[in-house]
């Protein structure tokens, strides 16, 4: 059985990316699986999904933690402990990782013991998980270049034939370039149930939820989490367009993450900022413009 996870944020097309493979995979007789994995927040946030695949039945349920096959779209993700990128990693699995520095760096500094090879960041996010299926599809070695191009025209559809072409084009480059690397991930056999490992449980005295949960019923506790790593673009004020009409972009930002100064000054919280692009959208002078997130935090290296 094949072993494939996706890792990405909201927005980058991973959930599309799982449906392609698994739909290639159906295409070329084989028994699928394919879900995505997140929480009710999903542009920015950290999400993941899984595709299986077999010639016989797959008894296998739940998400996949021995992964023959780790791809993930945006390379800030590898650090965080909750995207849950090396969960389950073995000596035989294979990672893709999009980012601009070499495979052997991710290697050495994630001390992985099988395989790395990067892929260069889509230069539009939103294609990044048509990158990763096009690259899951050719490190695979069963899955012919027409059943990948088959199963993206089915898949993307839905976004219109601009956007189906667009998405093609970019598969299908993708997939050839890594010609050299055909067949390099290889199927793992099935988890036998005498290997099952049990999880290590602790015992918590019992308290009533007044006493043992007071911080996470208590007002504010959201400020301890900065989920501004969630962005992959960041809204920019331009203030000599801004009309400082800040009760617009204020109110309606979803996560409260716009400060108002004395003078009706909006202020953008970035720690807590996820890139939902809300009040891009809403800003009647249209003085907020959206910066690749990467583009904004070189430019603040440089001062």
């Amino acid at each position: 059985m094949y072993r494939i996870r996706f890792h990405g944020r909201g927005g980058q097309g991973i959930k599309t990316a799982s449906q392609i493979l698994g739909s290639a995979f159906f295409r070329e007789g084989y028994v699928v699986q394919d879900a995505p994995r997140y929480g009710a927040e999903r542009r920015g946030a950290p999400i993941f999904a899984y595709v299986r695949a077999a010639r016989g039945e797959i008894h296998e349920r739940g998400v996949i933690t021995r992964p023959d096959l780790v791809l993930v779209a945006d390379d800030t993700l590898v650090p965080l402990p909750a995207a849950g990128v090396l969960q389950g990693a073995s000596a035989n699995t294979v990672f893709v990782i999009a980012s601009t520095e070499p495979g052997q760096t991710w290697r050495d500094r994630l001390k992985l013991a099988g395989p790395v090879l990067t892929l260069a960041p889509a230069p539009d996010p939103t294609f990044a998980g048509v990158h990763c299926a096009a690259a899951a599809a050719r490190l695979l070695g069963v899955i012919r270049r027409d059943s990948l191009a088959d199963a993206l025209r089915a898949e993307t559809a839905p976004y219109g034939q601009e956007a189906v072409e667009q998405s093609l084009a970019q598969a299908l480059a993708v997939f050839d370039a890594m010609a050299d690397r055909a067949g390099l991930v290889k199927e793992s056999g099935d988890v036998a149930a005498g290997d099952y490992e049990p999880p290590d449980w602790i015992d918590m005295p019992f308290e009533a939820a007044v006493i043992a949960a007071p911080a996470i019923r208590a007002a504010a506790t959201s400020e301890l989490a900065n989920t501004g790593v969630w962005r992959t673009y960041r809204p920019v004020i331009d203030y000599d367009r801004c009309n400082r009409c800040s009760w617009v972009c204020s109110t309606l930002c979803p996560d409260s993450a716009i400060n108002v100064d004395a003078d009706h000054t909006p202020r953008i919280d970035y720690d807590h900022c996820k890139g939902c692009m809300v009040c891009v959208a809403v800003c009647p002078p249209h003085a907020i413009h959206a910066v690749p997130e990467r583009t904004a935090a070189a430019a603040e290296t440089k001062g």
